[in-house]
């Protein structure tokens, strides 16, 4: 059985912390953020309440974990060798995510969570799920030199349209994730140096 050490504690089995991070998820989709307890996360998982403290201090860091793992392998993409077809593949692949996933409904949850409790705010700023995807996309097109805005910038341009449609409870549906891709090119374009 895998094992692997977590907050410098003893080995933590594999298995019970599958269990735990899949019945997170399956309680957001059935019960909703407010509701879950560590308690109910426990019950579902089939493991004691002193397991699932041993890992995760609040339900927050255990939705983020799994929501964190699941946005990495959701919002990779393979590259298609053209910019515009890299972006459009992201873009429909953050708008899945964002509108779609389980992962990405943990995670608007956590956001909307974040707005009122500062120990959630501050677990979201550790790790910047959307961001990151996004820089290894950018990263990956543009390199170092090519962008004409700063790579934050960059990676703020791509991901906010979709972002604030879909947060703003607009019918992702609307979103034309080609079209999004092709404004953000023209926009980088427009603030090369001449």
């Amino acid at each position: 059985m895998n094992t692997e050490h977590a907050h410098g504690g003893r080995p933590r089995s594999e298995e019970a912390r599958a269990a735990i991070l899949n019945a997170v998820d399956d309680l957001l989709v059935e019960i909703g953020y407010a509701a879950m307890t560590m308690k109910g996360i426990a019950e579902r998982a089939g493991v004691s309440r002193q397991t699932v403290y041993r890992w995760w201090s609040h339900k927050a860091e255990i939705l983020f974990e799994a929501s964190a793992a699941d946005a990495e392998e959701e919002l990779s993409i393979d590259p298609a060798g053209d910019k515009l077809s890299d972006l459009t593949a992201y873009l429909e692949a953050l708008v899945r995510f964002l509108a779609h996933s389980p992962a990405g409904a943990a995670y608007r949850a956590l956001l909307g969570e974040a707005q009122h409790d500062s120990a959630v705010a501050e677990l979201l700023s550790v790790k910047d799920l959307l961001g990151d995807s996004a820089r290894v996309v950018l990263e990956r097109m543009f390199g170092q030199d090519e962008l004409p805005v700063p790579l934050d910038q960059a990676t703020a341009l791509l991901i906010g349209p979709s972002f604030f449609w879909i947060l703003s409870g607009r019918n992702p549906a609307q979103l034309v994730p080609r079209k999004l891709a092709a404004d953000f090119l023209q926009d980088l374009q427009s603030r090369q140096s001449p």
